[in-house]
């Protein structure tokens, strides 16, 4: 069962690649299909999670394909931030990319000590399992659709 998600993460990760460069060749701007990809990426497993935390009656293995679903659909990002960095600064890809791991392994960090908090307080696996991923997908989705944009930037060009 756990090689689910990363099985289902490679077929959506062919499809998401084929659709940000379908939409760029037909003339979307790079920054609508980064933004269009992320926000798939960020909004699709938070919404699975909310369907796994609340009792719909589903059976293990109904909740099992939606949470491969949702971290499948995760792969977006591959079309998404990961490819924003390159469109930014070919030159320095590597050091954004570096930025933006580091700043996202924050809710990493935070979300732990809020699992075991939530857990303790609320005495509800789901709450306390998916709550806090649930807050940063949704919180980064509204960063990301704010402030996010692929457009070259000054400082990747040379005199």
């Amino acid at each position: 069962v756990s090689v689910l998600p990363p099985l289902a993460s490679v077929i959506v990760t062919s499809l998401a690649s084929q659709l940000a460069d379908s939409l760029i060749s037909k003339g979307v701007e790079t920054t609508v299909v980064r933004k269009i990809c992320q926000t798939i990426a960020f909004v699709s497993p938070a919404t699975c999670m909310i369907l796994s935390s609340v009792d719909l009656g589903l059976s293990p293995w109904e909740v099992v394909s939606i949470l491969t679903g949702g971290l499948a659909l995760s792969s977006f990002a591959l079309s998404g931030l990961y490819c924003t960095h390159q469109d930014m600064s070919p030159e320095y890809a590597s050091v954004l990319l570096g930025i933006t791991n580091t700043v996202g392994a924050i809710p990493g960090i935070v979300g732990v000590a809020l699992t075991g908090y939530l857990l303790d307080s609320t005495h509800s696996w789901a709450m306390s399992l998916f709550a806090p991923s649930i807050f940063f997908y949704l919180t980064g989705t509204i960063v990301w659709l704010a402030l996010a944009s692929s457009k070259p930037q000054t400082f990747s060009k040379t005199d």
